[in-house]
């Protein structure tokens, strides 16, 4: 079993936030692989399917907290305890900073760079659990990255934003394979975008 969440804040006021697309992702996943219908569950909006493999069909749980985004880990670890499941089933989709708009990396494991999501999650499983950044850029300054996160993403961003989405959704049968390295490549490979890393622009080393 493989627990997909999205990170993102609840209600239609954040819909469009960049903040939100880790809740975008598995909604398209969802939608993809034809995911029963949502209700409540795990502090959560749940969805229960199955994404189909090589090796035979994985079952998967779509959680979408609704804990606000700096709580999320609550959702997570409530979920993880009841199925059972460790760390390396559960993979956690959020927004990144650190990489341009568009890009998209999986890692496992690491600290949580300064994103209190990543935080709160850690801080119910441990650091171990398999993580897929979503590119949505860097404001230049740091005293900007709040508005940045919690503003929606501009008209220009629309094509770009759906052809990740979809590539993610379309890709998926790899990761629920437990092949990240491959479907890190086969998202790029389907929405190709700029290979500039935003932290370059910064200045950081």
């Amino acid at each position: 079993m493989l627990i997909l969440a999205g990170q993102g804040n609840p209600g239609p006021r954040y819909a469009g936030n960049r903040h939100n697309i880790g809740f975008m992702a598995v909604d398209e996943i969802a939608r993809r692989w034809r995911f029963g219908p949502e209700r409540s569950k795990f502090q959560s909006l749940m969805r229960e399917g199955e994404i189909d493999t090589p090796q035979g069909p994985v079952r998967t749980l779509i959680l979408k907290p609704q804990t606000y985004y700096n709580e999320s880990g609550r959702a997570v670890g409530e979920a993880m305890k009841f199925y059972k499941l460790t760390p390396a089933e559960v993979v956690l989709f959020y927004d990144e900073i650190d990489l341009a708009p568009g890009r998209f990396r999986m890692k496992t494991g690491g600290g949580a760079a300064g994103n209190n999501g990543v935080r709160s999650v850690t801080s119910q499983i441990g650091p171990d659990f398999r993580r897929a950044r979503l590119g949505v850029g860097h404001p230049g300054q740091k005293e900007l990255v709040q508005g940045h996160v919690l503003s929606d993403f501009h008209k220009v961003d629309q094509a770009w934003v759906a052809e990740l989405l979809r590539a993610v959704a379309d890709a998926a049968p790899l990761l629920a394979a437990g092949e990240d390295e491959k479907f890190q490549a086969e998202v790029m490979r389907l929405a190709p975008a700029e290979k500039a890393d935003t932290r370059q622009l910064r200045g950081r080393d």
